[in-house]
């Protein structure tokens, strides 16, 4: 699949087969992330790559409550990648963060994957539960969440693009 083609047909899946994504595949996602575009080359985003249920499950009850529900907004998926970026880039680390995600998600789709953006990761790392994660991994300074990149081999049909929307597009000839 080329890049035009990964772009076009790819969807967001909300339902995953229980299965979990095999190491060398997460890892090219990983990779894929890692050369998303950065402000000035600045590269402040990091990912933390979650495959261990406990904390899977954990972040999920706590995006749960952010949300005021308790079904789990991850929608099964084995996997998240919490893509956070650093506070000391203000101009441009919310955008450098969102470009890492669309390569994880252009590259999950690439490799026969499913993925879906799922916020609130900013309300989960600025609580002290949050914090307390970053911590436990030695990750030091000041992190805000971009989002939650879930992966998974989808359970479902690749939904249909909707429609795409008059004027969308101007030109300045």
């Amino acid at each position: 699949m080329n890049a035009m083609e990964a772009m076009l047909s790819r969807r967001s899946i909300r339902k995953y087969k229980d299965i979990m994504v095999p190491r060398e595949l997460l890892d090219r996602i990983l990779e894929a992330g890692t050369y998303a575009a950065t402000g000035r080359g600045a590269q402040s985003p990091i990912m933390i790559a979650v495959t261990n249920r406990q904390m899977r499950d954990k972040l999920s009850r706590m995006n749960a409550a952010i949300m005021g529900t308790d079904s789990d907004p991850f929608y099964g998926a084995p996997v998240v990648i919490v893509v956070l970026a650093d506070k000391s880039k203000p101009t441009v680390n919310i955008h450098d963060g969102s470009l890492v995600m669309g390569n994880l998600m252009l590259a999950a789709h690439e490799l026969g994957l499913g993925s879906c953006w799922i916020h609130r990761a900013k309300e989960e790392f600025e609580s002290e539960e949050g914090k307390e994660i970053l911590r436990s991994l030695g990750i030091e300074g000041e992190y805000v969440g971009v989002g939650h990149c879930v992966l998974g081999y989808p359970d479902c049909e690749l939904p249909k693009a909707a429609p795409r929307k008059e004027n969308y597009i101007y030109y300045i000839d």
